[in-house]
C-alpha cells in the first residue's frame, strides 16, 4: 500500500480511511436500463391498449413483435463516449444495454389491425383482439 501512496499522492490510503477529501468515480458506463421498465395494459372496446415507459431510448432503437396471445418489446441503447482532446469524462452515469419484456394477454393479437406509436420516451400501442372464429363441428362417420 505505501508504494501505492507514492504513485497516487496518498490517493488511496485517503479513500480507505474514509477521509471526506477522497471520491469515489463510477465506472464509464453507467448502470444497464431496468430490465423492469413500466408497462400499463388496458382493455377498451375489443382493443389491448398499451403503454410502456423507454426514457432515454430512440424510436428506431425501439422493436414490437407479435406472435399468438403474446407481444414483445424490446430496446436498445448504446451509450457514445465522446471525449475530445481538451477534455476528459470524470463521471458518466448514462446507461447502455438492451432490454426485452414479453406480456401474454387473455386473447389472440391481431396483427394487421394492430399499431404502435413512439414519442418522448412513451411507446403506445393498440393492439387488436382477433376475430373469434366459429367452431365446426366434426361429421362423425
Amino acid at each position: 500500500m505505501k508504494y501505492l501512496d507514492r504513485l497516487s499522492g496518498n490517493m488511496f490510503s485517503n479513500l480507505m480511511h474514509g477521509n471526506s477529501m477522497a471520491y469515489y468515480i463510477k465506472p464509464l458506463h453507467g448502470e444497464s436500463l431496468s430490465s423492469d421498465f413500466s408497462v400499463d395494459v388496458k382493455e377498451k372496446n375489443g382493443t389491448y391498449l398499451v403503454h410502456a415507459e423507454l426514457p432515454g431510448v430512440k424510436k428506431e432503437d425501439v422493436d414490437v413483435s407479435i406472435n399468438g396471445d403474446c407481444f414483445t418489446i424490446s430496446a436498445e441503447i448504446d451509450q457514445m463516449d465522446q471525449e475530445s482532446e481538451d477534455e476528459k469524462i470524470i463521471q458518466s452515469e448514462r446507461y447502455c444495454g438492451s432490454v426485452s419484456r414479453t406480456i401474454r394477454l387473455p386473447m389472440t393479437i391481431d396483427r394487421t389491425s394492430s399499431s404502435a406509436h413512439f414519442e418522448n420516451g412513451i411507446l403506445e400501442l393498440v393492439l387488436s383482439k382477433e376475430k373469434k372464429k366459429a367452431g365446426k363441428n366434426l361429421e362423425i362417420k
